[in-house]
């Protein structure tokens, strides 16, 4: 088949959802088939990817706490390359289009409205989106209805948008890239001393907990002296000050922010780094690729018990959940610090419960319902 995968956001930038679709696009080409992904890009020279076309400018999205950057529906309804958009899809004639939070206002809905293929949408989503949904399901529901196939990336996901959009779901989760996030990558070795390091992966929205967690680093360093914290978060400028204040506010030793931007290939190593992954998130999050990707490490992770968590995490066993506050933060912290061969079984499970999730695997899942929805089709 010839297939397009329909990206929301900016692929210029990172994101889960990019990274998602990158590595569908990858496998799906494994297993025989042709794949183009049509996205926005602010950089558009910087995309290097194979197969990527670029189709207007990405704006500044505030949605509930979380900045995305996408290209407005608005924008390219009423824009000259609303007709570029049409050419591409006449002249590439793809047989089914991919559509990736197909109801974000933004490129996946003008897809829709001149898709003349199957139509699978993929929701990633798990509650940042219900505000929109409810004001204007009206609107949203007739381009659900569009739709041949439905991909939720977790049972959390699934139920959120049942809420608004009762149908049929297959549950197909986001996958990891077992060979590169593994045990094996070499650690930052100027962090390997004898202290012991906490990491934490994400951006530096306000849903994801950083504050949360130097809150509770602050208890820890009183038990643990030797601990260290090392963020590796993307963000603005003015977010990341905000981290590095609150940080002197409390006036915290051994609290390392990473500068910059850091590679998606880099990665492994950063978790190779770590003791104890850590991820505080307070809601909003559907599944959690950043626990995946450090479990693939052999890494423990402790987690806040948000749902998009829970479905992956059980507690125990491959990693800690607590209460978002942050004494049961800092308890689950000096537990797992204080307690090596815990660490050491738990990395252990993680590994094997990260192998389930391989993209390879989870290609072959989706590669499934592609045929399923097909046959449906014809």
């Amino acid at each position: 088949m010839k297939i397009v995968l329909v990206c929301p956001y900016d692929f210029s930038r990172p994101g889960g959802v990019k990274v998602h679709i990158s590595y569908l696009a990858r496998h799906l080409r494994e297993l025989g088939h042709e794949v183009k992904i049509l996205t926005s890009a602010s950089l558009p020279h910087a995309v290097e990817e194979e197969g990527v076309i670029c189709i207007g400018k990405p704006r500044r999205v505030e949605l509930s706490s979380t900045t995305v950057y996408a290209a407005p529906f608005p924008e390219l309804l009423f824009s000259p390359q609303l007709a570029e958009l049409r050419d591409v899809l006449e002249r590439e004639k793809f047989d089914l289009f991919h559509l990736h939070e197909p109801l974000f206002p933004s490129l996946p809905v003008l897809v829709l409205l001149f898709s003349k293929g199957i139509n699978v949408g993929t929701f990633h989503s798990f509650e940042s989106a219900g505000f929109a949904y409810s004001l204007f399901k009206p609107f949203f529901k007739q381009w659900f209805e569009k739709l041949d196939g439905r991909i939720a990336v977790s049972k959390p996901a699934c139920d959120f948008i049942s809420r608004f959009f009762p149908g049929d779901y297959r549950i197909i989760p986001n996958g990891v890239d077992t060979s590169l996030f593994s045990p094996s990558a070499p650690p930052v070795s100027f962090f390997r001393d004898r202290k012991l390091n906490i990491l934490f992966v994400g951006r530096m929205d306000k849903r994801k907990g950083l504050d949360l967690l130097l809150r509770a680093f602050r208890k820890v360093k009183e038990r643990i002296p030797q601990a260290r914290l090392i963020i590796v978060g993307s963000g603005t400028r003015r977010q990341r000050e905000r981290y590095e204040r609150l940080a002197a506010k409390y006036r915290l030793q051994d609290v390392v922010f990473i500068r910059g931007p850091v590679p998606y290939l880099e990665l492994p190593r950063w978790y190779n780094t770590a003791d104890v992954f850590c991820s505080p998130a307070k809601g909003k999050e559907s599944f959690g690729i950043v626990l995946l990707e450090a479990m693939a490490c052999g890494k423990p992770v402790i987690a806040t018990s948000i749902e998009g968590y829970k479905y992956l995490v059980e507690e125990g066993r491959e990693g800690l959940l607590v209460e978002p506050r942050e004494e049961a933060l800092a308890e689950g912290l000096v537990k797992l610090l204080e307690a090596p061969e815990l660490r050491r079984e738990m990395g252990i499970r993680g590994r094997e419960k990260a192998e389930e999730f391989d993209w390879r695997r989870i290609a072959l899942q989706v590669n499934q319902y592609y045929e399923e929805i097909a046959r449906g089709k014809r």
